[in-house]
């Protein structure tokens, strides 16, 4: 089967495909896609299933997309604030 392991990034995506076996979580498939070494600030327990968070040990389907989720860059509520402020202006 296939699946897209995804990590998104500021500037773009860092995206692999992958052909796996049966009974593949989406912790083996973010290992096997070599994500990790190339971002190793990645927390490889916080993934999701096609914007869903799961578990790390969740069994993946044919066609799946893993996304690896980063840290917020900043707290909601204050980007939400200065969102707010901007438009006043």
């Amino acid at each position: 089967m296939e699946v897209e392991v995804v990590y998104a990034l500021q500037e773009g995506a860092d995206a692999v495909r992958l052909r796996v076996g049966p009974g593949v979580t989406a912790a083996d498939a973010v290992r096997m896609s070599g994500i990790l070494e190339r971002h190793p600030e990645i927390d490889p327990n916080k993934v999701g299933v096609y914007g869903r968070v799961v578990a790390p040990e969740t069994p993946l389907a044919d066609g799946d997309r893993v996304e690896v989720y980063r840290p917020l860059v900043m707290d909601p509520k204050e980007a939400r604030r200065r969102r707010a402020v901007k438009k006043k202006r």
